[in-house]
């Protein structure tokens, strides 16, 4: 696809992945609208874009009356990301937030179908996957798209929005002909990420110096945290190759446990200190980890960058911008709200 002049919407598009998309698509010539309340987005993160002209910027609610029709005026693709969400602490603790994504979407992507829209590339999430599938960090799986069928078991409301988000896509696909593609996120981490995130909340408790050092959990929890220039280059991917509103895991198939994460940060860093585990703490799935089969088959995506490249690129970025007093100030909220 030639983006050179194509005229694109990314909401959402000043928030940690938002605003990595919005470079990716500048940078390959396409008009960019850029619409975000800048309730967890920062308008630092598109700044030099806005100094340059070189987007349009709305900041506005998508759920608010009439936002979203105006947002999709003269639009032929559609970047969604906006969303209510925060880190584990945010969706275990808060259910009201997320479900209000589930009349964000549907917004959206209805004055999309009306506005004639010709695509519409969807954030979903791993939270979409079985609850009862990820229970055990000892056993070896590996979750494929197929297995989020009947009977249904999402990761809270915010899990269950992503889930409807990618039902009506494919409806929309069927009944209306838009297309569509959903990309499903596997947490994800890098520069401009956010404290209310695993990764950079122990970088954020590195850098101040906590000890004893806090981890959530029990620490054998397993991820699969996949750099941000991976998952930016493989939903523009997704909006090239994919039109049916087939959903794709983004996700690298590196098995970490956040202990093995949490001790390579002090590592790097060179923070001695502690480490106090608190399985009183929200913890999400034991052992969620992609399977990227599809994406390689269907986009030619391979995640470039291994967990601990990115972690390193990360810190570096977080200890170079960051001011010690303004993260101690804001950590312990930042952990369990947006």
């Amino acid at each position: 696809m030639n983006w050179q002049g194509r005229k694109v919407l990314v909401t959402g598009g000043a928030s940690f992945i938002g605003s990595h998309l919005v470079d990716a698509l500048v940078e390959r010539g396409a008009q960019v609208r850029v619409v975000d309340n800048l309730s967890s987005g920062r308008l630092e993160n598109i700044q030099p874009h806005l100094v340059a002209r070189r987007l349009e910027f709305i900041k506005a609610d998508l759920r608010e009356p009439g936002v979203a029709q105006h947002a999709v005026e003269g639009v032929q693709i559609v970047f969604h990301l906006a969303a209510d969400h925060g880190g584990r602490g945010y969706v275990d603790l808060h259910q009201a937030g997320p479900a209000s994504n589930l009349f964000l979407d549907g917004l959206v992507f209805w004055e999309a179908v009306q506005a004639g829209v010709d695509k519409v590339v969807f954030a979903s999430s791993g939270c979409v996957y079985p609850n009862y599938l990820q229970n055990n960090p000892n056993e070896e799986i590996y979750l494929t798209e197929d297995m989020v069928r009947p009977p249904y078991d999402a990761d809270n409301m915010y899990g269950w929005a992503k889930l409807m988000g990618e039902l009506t896509l494919k409806a929309y696909h069927r009944e209306y002909g838009l297309k569509a593609a959903s990309c499903r996120y596997f947490t994800v981490y890098g520069p401009r990420g956010v404290e209310n995130h695993a990764v950079i909340a122990m970088i954020a408790r590195a850098f101040v110096g906590q000890n004893p050092f806090e981890v959530w959990g029990d620490g054998t929890q397993v991820r699969n945290w996949t750099y941000i220039d991976d998952i930016v280059r493989g939903t523009i991917l997704a909006a090239e190759k994919i039109d049916d509103a087939t959903a794709v895991n983004l996700g690298i198939m590196e098995r970490v446990r956040v202990i093995d994460a949490v001790k390579e940060v002090l590592r790097y860093t060179g923070h001695q200190a502690e480490i106090r585990l608190r399985p009183d703490m929200p913890t999400g799935p034991l052992n969620r980890v992609a399977d990227n089969s599809l994406a390689r088959q269907l986009l030619g995506w391979v995640p470039e960058v291994c967990f601990f490249d990115g972690l390193h690129r990360t810190i570096d970025w977080y200890f170079k911008t960051k001011d010690a007093e303004q993260v101690r100030a804001i950590l312990n909220s930042r952990l369990t709200e947006r």
